[in-house]
This record gives C-alpha cells, sequence and structure tokens, in this order.
C-alpha cells in the first residue's frame, strides 16, 4: 500500500454495509475483504480501532411499543454481537483482536478504559470499541466522535453503504450531488445528518476529521488512509 497518512485511526463500519446484499445480520464475502485490509494496515504499522453500528439487527427506535431505553440497549447488543463477529473474522485473517465495551458482558468482552485501548494498540492488536457509550439516548455516531476523541484517533474513517455525503438522498434523487469535501460546521449548521448532531459538535470541538466512503469500494479503507478519500472529505473546521 502508498504510505500510510495517519498513525491511528478509528474505523466505524456502517452495520448495514457488512450485511451486504442480505440487509440483515452477515456477509462473509463482504466482512472478510474488509478484514484482509485492516491485516494490510496492522502490517504497515498503522493502528486501527474499530466501532460498528448495529443496523443489520436492529432499528429499536422505529418501533411505538418499547421504552426508548430498552430499544437503546438492545441497539448496544447489538453493536457487541457485530464486533464479536467482526473480530473472528480479524482473527481468521491472522489478526490479534480484543473487544472493548463500557459495561460487564461477562468473558465475552473486557471493560473499556483509555489505557486498556493504548496497551492493546501498543501490540499491534485491533480494537473492537462494542457498546456504544453504555448509555441510552447516544448514537453510534456520537460514541465513534467520543471514542475517537478519547483515544486520541488522527481521523474516523465512516465506512458506509453509500459512498459520500450528498446534498440529497440519492436513492431517491438521481440528481443529488455529491461533496468531495466540506467542513463539519456545515453539517452542524446546515443539519445535513450524515452524523447525529452531538457526533458532529463533538468532531468540530476537538478538531477531528472524518472521512466518508464506500465500503463496497475495492480497497477503500487502505486508500482513506493513504490519505486518498474517494468518498466525501470533512475537514474539523
Amino acid at each position: 500500500m502508498e504510505m500510510a497518512q495517519y498513525k491511528r485511526v478509528l474505523l466505524k463500519l456502517s452495520g448495514e454495509a457488512l450485511a451486504g446484499d442480505r440487509g440483515t445480520g452477515f456477509d462473509e464475502a463482504t466482512c472478510i475483504p474488509v478484514a484482509e485490509q485492516i491485516k494490510s494496515l496492522t502490517d504497515d504499522g498503522v493502528q486501527v480501532a474499530v466501532v460498528i453500528g448495529g443496523g443489520n439487527f436492529w432499528r429499536g427506535r422505529t418501533s411505538r411499543n418499547i421504552d426508548r431505553t430498552k430499544a437503546d440497549q438492545i441497539g448496544m447488543m447489538a453493536t457487541a454481537m457485530n464486533c464479536i463477529y467482526m473480530s473472528e473474522i480479524c482473527r481468521s485473517a491472522g489478526l490479534m483482536t480484543q473487544v472493548l465495551t463500557p459495561f460487564e458482558c461477562g468473558s465475552f468482552t473486557k471493560l473499556f478504559s483509555k489505557d486498556r485501548v493504548n496497551k492493546y494498540l501498543g501490540k499491534g492488536m485491533v480494537v473492537f470499541l462494542a457498546g456504544g457509550t453504555g448509555h441510552p439516548y447516544f448514537s453510534t455516531d456520537t460514541a465513534t466522535a467520543l471514542r475517537a476523541v478519547e483515544i486520541e484517533a488522527d481521523i474516523i474513517l465512516a465506512a458506509k453503504s453509500i459512498d459520500g455525503v450528498y446534498d440529497a438522498d440519492p436513492a431517491v434523487n438521481p440528481e443529488a450531488k455529491k461533496y468531495d469535501t466540506m467542513a463539519m460546521a456545515d453539517i452542524v449548521d446546515q443539519k445535513l445528518g450524515v452524523v447525529d448532531l452531538a457526533a458532529a459538535v463533538l468532531c468540530m470541538e476537538n478538531k477531528m476529521p472524518m472521512c466518508v466512503f464506500g465500503l463496497n469500494e475495492e480497497n477503500s479503507i487502505i486508500n482513506a488512509v493513504s490519505g486518498v478519500c474517494t468518498g466525501t472529505m470533512i475537514t474539523a473546521g
């Protein structure tokens, strides 16, 4: 791969993207190439932490029959399942991994702390940060921004089922225009919905840039770490 532009990255994987064309669950044909790209990065000395959404299992906020707190807790468990699964896929690719959560999961995971993240990343391990923030009313976007700032990542790499940020939904409007670059302040001011407002403000206040790109593009993660954002580069300003 080309020279890495970042030493420590937080990779945010969309749960829907991991499901591939299936829509739910896991699509190994999608997940294995992701693990292989992560392996290439760690072989090159890049430290990789991973957050995964839960949308391939749970969209609890659309339910009118479940308390919001309980719905969010189910969503947190969905992200834990995703991280345990993807951790094993990475291990099958020859990586060492560890899954951390902000709450006890018995022997399944270890409790999150910055010290643990630094220790594991320093050993060349891939660290999966599951369970969101551990609190309801905070999205996986917000958890991603919080963890990226907390572990002092150089950038957030947001791998989605869509290949960047558009001025309209390209699935609905074929004339939708993709942004090559934009400022985090634009997301806050225009409420663009790329990430939720809390996550955008957290990134803006802590100067955390983000590259949004399509997971299904070949070597998209490697390209992003090499400084080639094929989607939308969101500057921290």
